[in-house]
């Protein structure tokens, strides 16, 4: 049973519908739109990036990357990074678990800036550079899986 503090009235919320796709936008990160998947089978929210580097600034344990932001473009390349969070256990689409990094970002999506927990890991077979977990868009928005890009701003992926 959840908890009051996560109940919706559906009939009279204001949260915003977004689409079963969305193009959102990582500022923290450099990157200005992304095409995600919006999947609420997912408890969290995933990442494509390779060239990992964890490495040490002003005490802090960091992570270095980069991400390919465009589905099927691989020339296009934003390095960046962000404090390590933590070293997470998630299975996998596959149902394999899978030990990886975690970091804070904000995303942004339909005039909403917020931050996130997104793990790190290399989707390059996946159809999805990201996928936008439950967490993410809990008590935020309505998801009609029926429709898509419909909080993007009208961006037309490369």
């Amino acid at each position: 049973m959840r908890s009051q503090k996560h109940k919706i009235d559906y009939s009279t919320s204001k949260l915003l519908i977004i689409g079963w796709r969305e193009i959102v936008a990582l500022p923290n990160l450099g990157i200005s739109q992304i095409k995600v998947k919006i999947d609420t089978g997912a408890r969290s929210s995933a990442l494509h990036a390779f060239h990992l580097h964890k490495f040490q600034r002003d005490g802090q344990e960091m992570i270095s990357f980069q991400v390919h932001p465009y589905q099927r473009d691989s020339k296009q390349t934003v390095t960046t990074e962000a404090k390590l969070l933590e070293h997470r256990e998630v299975r996998n689409s596959g149902g394999e678990a899978q030990l990886r990094p975690v970091i804070l970002t904000n995303v942004e999506l339909g005039g909403k800036q917020w931050e996130i927990e997104l793990t790190l890991t290399n989707r390059d077979v996946m159809g999805f550079r990201m996928l936008l977990g439950r967490q993410a868009v809990r008590d935020r928005f309505l998801v009609d899986p029926g429709k898509s890009f419909i909080q993007s701003r009208q961006h037309k992926e490369k």
